[in-house]
This record gives C-alpha cells, structure tokens and sequence, in this order.
C-alpha cells in the first residue's frame, strides 16, 4: 500500500514539473497579472486602520507582510531572472512607509518590476540556468515558479489578518 501511494505521489510531482516546464512567457505575465489584481483586491480590502494589525505580537503586520511580499517580488524575481534588482533586499519592509496607500503602491510596483522583466523573455530563456540564492541550480523557469510560490504564500497568510479584521477575503481568483 505504501509503494503504490508512494508511486502515485511521485507520478504527480513528475507530472507537475512536466506541466511547469511546458509553460511559455505569455502564460507566465498572464498568471502575473491575474496574481498581482487578486493580491491588490486584498490589499483594498484590509481597512487603513488594520494594516498595522499583528495577529500575535511576534509577527509581521498586515502591511510589513505585503512589504516582504513585495521585497521578494523584486529580490526573488532578479535572482531568477539573472538580473540585478533594483532595490536591496528587504528594503521596503525595514524603511517603507506602512500607509495603506504606500503599501500598495509598492507592492503593485514590484509585480509590475517582474511582469515586465518576464515579457523580455523568449520562451526558449525561460530554460537558461540560473543559480539561486542558497547555491540552487535550476533553470529560470523553476525559479520563477518559485517566486510566484513565495507570493501566492504571504498572500495566502493575510487571509487570516482580513478575517481578524472582520473582512471577508476576496473570492479566490485560480482562474
């Protein structure tokens, strides 16, 4: 019983690295930008007074979250890339101002740094090897799913500071 699940777990992890190495640039800016307007319907839907808001004292606010969030966007996506980022990483969490309307503007910034940067890419480029932070080989394509794994993440983590805020989080956005 355990070799036959084993063997299907295996057959799904294969199958989902197949499934990640047949996507192309255009698919790649497209998921960008789907996740980049789900990330911002979350970020309007958290009131000004609750960016502030620490589910537990040893935590990041609700608005230093988005600014990791958007910190690895840049710092994540150039490493991936193969590029120099624009900014030091972890820039805007430690200095970003945390107004609702500052955390936005940054967070929004930093996915339009990496749908830009992905649109320069030929489809061929996404199988170019980088070398990622931690000494991890892997072609440009797998760290760029990488990235977007990282953002899906932190988002993923606010719902629960929405819910403590008495607001209901937005309609999931897969498709």
């Amino acid at each position: 019983m355990k070799i036959k699940r084993l063997t299907i777990a295996t057959g799904l992890v294969i199958a989902g690295q197949f499934a990640i190495a047949q996507v192309k640039t255009a698919e790649l800016v497209k998921e960008w930008e789907r996740s980049k307007a789900y990330t911002k319907e979350y970020l309007d839907a958290m009131p000004e007074r609750s960016y502030a808001l620490k589910p537990t004292p040893e935590i990041r606010s609700f608005a230093a979250q988005n600014l990791h969030l958007a910190d690895a966007n840049y710092g994540l996506a150039a490493a991936a890339l193969g590029i120099q980022s624009p900014f030091e990483l972890g820039i805007w969490e430690k200095t970003g101002g945390k107004s609702k309307a500052n955390v936005i503007k940054i967070v929004l910034a930093s996915y339009d740094f990496v749908i830009g940067e992905i649109i320069k890419l030929s489809d061929a480029q996404l199988d170019n090897p980088v070398k990622m932070p931690g000494s991890f080989d892997m072609s440009k394509r797998i760290a760029l799913a990488k990235v977007f794994e990282h953002q899906v993440h932190h988002r993923g983590q606010t719902t629960v500071y929405l819910r403590l805020a008495g607001v209901t989080p937005p309609q999931e956005k897969l498709f």
